[in-house]
């Protein structure tokens, strides 16, 4: 292998750009997305920009006969034109995080012989075998959700927000429900299970192929809004359902419809009417129907069955917490359809537990102070079961595996070796693994290993090679310190990044970027591959760059996440405080030249930070920012806040409002006009009281840009005017 070292000799590197960092072909090289082992075993496959276009994927694949990689279906021979998106499919990939175009999601049948791909709001077939594509749909509306049945011997997908069959030997389309229409939508997400609760789908089959349990949504109840859309060229009024908090959510019913007879019955999920059902999941012998009751105080889960045969309900089990109930994937029935996995905090870190469907538990199978990631796999015959998690430390992400027996759950083996993040994707015999790792100082590798971590091929070995990408520029890559902190209140432990530029000047004092998103549910100081990004571009322009994990952030355990609920930045902006504290006592570091950054979460605490401690930060961007929680959706901000209706003073005391007449230094506030997640009414709002209050601040505005920002030039631009912000105030 050809060490960095080695490479960096024969370069001279090449001054780093920001439009470089966002051009074609991606300076972070081979990097794979959305990597399945095909059910047969015979193949990896994933996705694989144009060279020629970061934004344009292909499906690829990795053949474990002949060894090689090689493309498997250009989305050119499929449909080669501008993709034409449906606006819930435009709201389904922004709630997802994709962008791009091309093959963006691709499903294998059962055996392992054909794959579907939604295009262009249409279907497309392609027959591995034969080698032939062909189009299986044409319709005005756009279909989406596209699923093989278990069997595979029908398509199913949405329309016209309703549930469709498409029987694949005789091409016969069946309509499986009929009402949708306006408010009522029928097998869809509603919006808050797509943004808040990691639940894209509506619909799920029963592996007898013979029943399609689906959630029927009113969204009647949710209040409508109209929210401006504004493009370069046009303002469009969207009308928009979106539940804020304390405001009603919609009314969700759970059904299950006979394919063969098309009737459909209710499941009675009890008399408050006022719940979430985060998931759904058939057990292995297709009789039973499990799902996740949730109240809307986020602090009750009940795991509940239903039986098809008897209609009777059973509550497996049910999690409480003071505080609220962190959702999860980590749910596992067994195929001798008599134990599950289960995913639990209730001793303050996700572990995972064996119970009998009596709702007994068998054993706790993982302990100690640290978490499970995720649930990876279980493989029944050899009664092992596989997970990642942070054992280890909580800054790096490895697989394990622990005896199905329970025995010893202090004792996990872990099974990665290399140091950093492992993300892994089992096959479904349990036998071999995808492992997707990196850290600070190597970019994104991707391996198929066996199950006790031996490693078979790599799928992207992704070396730095005089010819790679990043090659020019790797020479001035910084790799971070890492390093913690006491807390002001002495009460924990705080995680820090610290990267600092090459070659630093004696006696010279340097400024300070914070770079913040310091919300639940996230983690920013960990030991994977950042790349060539921004922060690698303001080290190069003579900045120094701080993030730290501030409590309420995840994989620290509950009594790290709990302390923000119903008063949020408040002990986040106290806990950047100490960084800055530390800051200011490294010789190198210029007090006076301290600034602040983030987007969403993070631009919400930009501005907490400098509404409220503007003694420490001296200037600030703030991107896209929630500026009050009244204005945010139910699920997110209750979980966190409670109802206002209950914590009005929690609500007035987390918003940055109360706060704004404490701004002291530079401000520059960006959004994107058409976000229909932190609505663009958030900055809105702020702007007229810093108006109000005869603050002065800067602002930039994206027409047509929705909240996660996408776009080459977009990006650009945004970050183009964010150096020059802090190079205006700091140099």
């Amino acid at each position: 292998m050809t060490t960095s070292n080695q490479v960096t000799k024969e370069l001279t590197a090449k001054e780093l750009t920001i439009e470089r960092i966002f051009s074609s072909p991606s300076l972070n090289g081979q990097t794979p997305k959305a990597l399945k082992i095909s059910p047969d075993g015979k193949r990896v496959t994933y996705l694989q920009a144009k060279k020629t276009n970061l934004s344009h994927y292909d499906l690829w694949e990795y053949n474990l006969t002949t060894k090689e990689n090689k493309i498997l279906v250009d989305s050119e021979m499929l449909f080669n034109g501008t993709e034409v998106l449906s606006t819930e499919e435009k709201s389904r990939r922004e709630r997802q995080r994709i962008d791009g175009e091309g093959i963006i999601e691709y499903h294998f049948s059962p055996n392992g012989s054909a794959l579907v791909f939604p295009i262009n709001g249409d279907i497309y077939y392609y027959h591995l075998i034969t080698k032939s594509a062909k189009q299986l749909t044409r319709t005005i509306d756009f279909e989406t959700d596209i699923k093989f049945s278990p069997k595979g011997n029908f398509i199913s997908y949405i329309r016209a927000q309703n549930i469709y069959l498409l029987h694949i030997a005789s091409s016969k389309e069946i309509q499986l429900t009929t009402d949708g229409a306006g408010p009522i939508k029928n097998g869809m997400s509603e919006f808050v299970a797509q943004e808040e609760m990691d639940r894209m789908t509506g619909y799920w089959w029963s592996p007898d192929e013979k029943h399609i349990a689906f959630l029927r949504v009113d969204e009647s109840p949710v209040q409508t809004i109209i929210r401006n859309e504004i493009h370069a060229d046009n303002i469009e009024l969207i009308e928009q359902r979106y539940p804020r908090a304390g405001t009603n959510n919609v009314k969700l019913s759970l059904a299950v419809t006979n394919i063969k007879s098309k009737k459909t019955r209710l499941i009675d999920t009890g008399e408050n009417e006022d719940i979430y059902i985060p998931r759904v999941e058939w057990l292995t012998d297709s009789n039973n129907l499990s799902y996740q009751w949730q109240s809307r105080d986020q602090k009750t889960l009940a795991l509940k069955v239903y039986n098809l045969k008897n209609r009777r309900q059973t509550t497996l089990l049910t999690e409480k917490s003071t505080h609220w109930l962190n959702l999860h994937h980590d749910l596992r029935f067994l195929k001798d359809n008599k134990t599950f996995i289960w995913a639990s905090e209730r001793d303050g870190y996700k572990h995972l537990y064996h119970y009998n469907l009596n709702g007994k538990l068998i054993a706790q199978l993982t302990k100690g102070k640290w978490v499970v990631d995720s649930l990876a796999t279980v493989d029944e015959k050899q009664a092992w079961v596989y997970f990642t998690g942070r054992a280890d430390t909580p800054l790096e992400s490895h697989l394990y595996k622990v005896p199905l027996s329970g025995k010893f759950p202090e004792q996990v083996q872990r099974i990665s070796e290399r140091n950093g993040f492992h993300y892994v994707d089992f096959s479904e015999n349990s036998q071999n693994y995808i492992d997707k790792f990196s850290n600070t100082s190597t970019p994104e590798q991707v391996s198929l290993h066996t199950a006790d971590g031996e490693q078979l091929a790599w799928l992207a070995e992704n070396n730095i090679t005089p010819t790679h990408p990043i090659a020019p520029f790797y020479d001035e890559l910084v790799t971070p310190e890492f390093g913690a902190l006491t807390s002001e209140d002495e009460k924990v432990t705080l995680y820090y990044k610290l990267y600092k530029p090459k070659n630093m000047e004696p006696g010279k004092k340097y400024p300070v970027i914070v770079n913040v998103y310091g919300g639940p549910q996230a983690q920013h100081v960990v030991n994977k591959w950042q790349g060539l990004d921004l922060t690698q571009y303001l080290l190069q322009h003579g900045y120094i760059v701080f993030q730290l994990d501030n409590r309420g952030t995840n994989h620290r355990g509950t009594a790290f996440e709990f302390p923000i609920y119903e008063t949020l930045g408040r002990l986040e902006v106290a806990d950047q405080i100490t960084g800055v504290k530390y800051l200011q006592s490294l010789s190198y570091v210029d007090k006076n030249k301290i600034g602040i950054y983030g987007h969403s979460y993070g631009g919400y605490m930009a501005l907490m930070a400098m509404f409220k401690a503007g003694e420490y930060f001296k200037a600030g961007v703030s991107g896209a920012p929630v500026t009050d929680w009244r204005l945010y959706d139910t699920h997110y901000t209750e979980r966190y806040l409670n109802h206002p209706d209950v914590n009005a003073k929690g609500y007035e005391a987390s918003s940055v409002f109360p706060y704004v007449a404490g701004l002291s230094g530079p401000l520059m506030i960006y959004h994107g006009m058409a976000d229909d997640n932190v609505l663009f009414t958030h900055s809105t709002k702020l702007m007229k009281a810093l108006q109000d209050e005869g603050k002065l601040f800067e602002s930039m505005t994206y027409p047509g840009s929705k909240h996660s920002m996408n776009g080459e030039k977009v990006k650009v631009h945004l970050n183009t005017t964010i150096v020059d912000f802090f190079d205006r105030h700091f140099k």
